[in-house]
């Protein structure tokens, strides 16, 4: 059902005489947790559960229309979740394809994120998790900025959610769910490299 509606917003756009491609990184500050069923010793309530950890990735933007994007970015990521037995740090590798809607003037816009994501653990601190694939869904909204000859600048906030756990979930293991979770407020930089052209 999301697909289609994509599909048709991107069908109804007018659409650019020449592609425009960005190039660009954004980083900053996450909050992230695990959520748990049943719960693990020590993680409720949520906000006492959650470690703050930074992001930071490279972006690639393509836009054959006005207002809908095609966004692919490779991220570093920063996870974990505290509980009665200490703080676990995760440290992952991903990978967004996202549609990015945008609205507003050529100078100012309020822009949306949403597509998949898939990523890999590559590195954790406790060494107790046994499922380093991940995969999810992220979501983010946010302003973007653009200027005459210094590229563009975005403040978003985006929330990514696992749909794969760090435990396995099968009927014989311990948990039914073990879903990583996050919210990240992000800033970022990105370059044009072939100017804007619509068509009538």
């Amino acid at each position: 059902m999301i697909l289609t509606l994509l599909a048709l917003c991107v069908s109804a756009q007018p659409r650019m005489k020449s592609p425009e491609y960005w190039v660009g990184a954004h980083g900053g500050v996450t909050a992230s947790t695990v959520i748990f069923n049943p719960s693990r010793d020590g993680m409720s309530p949520i906000t006492d559960a959650c470690v703050l950890g930074g992001n930071a990735g490279l972006v690639f933007r393509f836009a054959a229309h006005k207002y809908c994007h095609f966004q692919m970015e490779l991220n570093y990521m920063h996870r974990g979740w505290k509980d009665a037995y200490g703080t676990n740090s995760l440290h992952y590798v991903e990978l967004p394809i996202l549609m990015n809607l945008n609205f507003g003037s050529e100078k100012c816009r309020w822009i949306f994120n949403l597509g998949p994501q898939i990523g890999y653990c590559v590195w954790e601190e406790s060494g107790s998790i046994t499922e380093r694939f991940n995969w999810g869904l992220a979501a983010g909204t946010g302003l973007y900025v653009r200027t005459k000859k210094a590229g563009a600048y975005e403040l978003e906030i985006r929330y990514d959610f696992s749909l794969g756990g760090v435990f396995g979930t099968t009927v014989t293991d311990t948990y039914k769910m073990a879903n990583p979770m996050d919210l990240s407020i992000n800033l970022g930089w990105y370059w044009p490299i072939k100017s804007r052209k619509y068509s009538k």
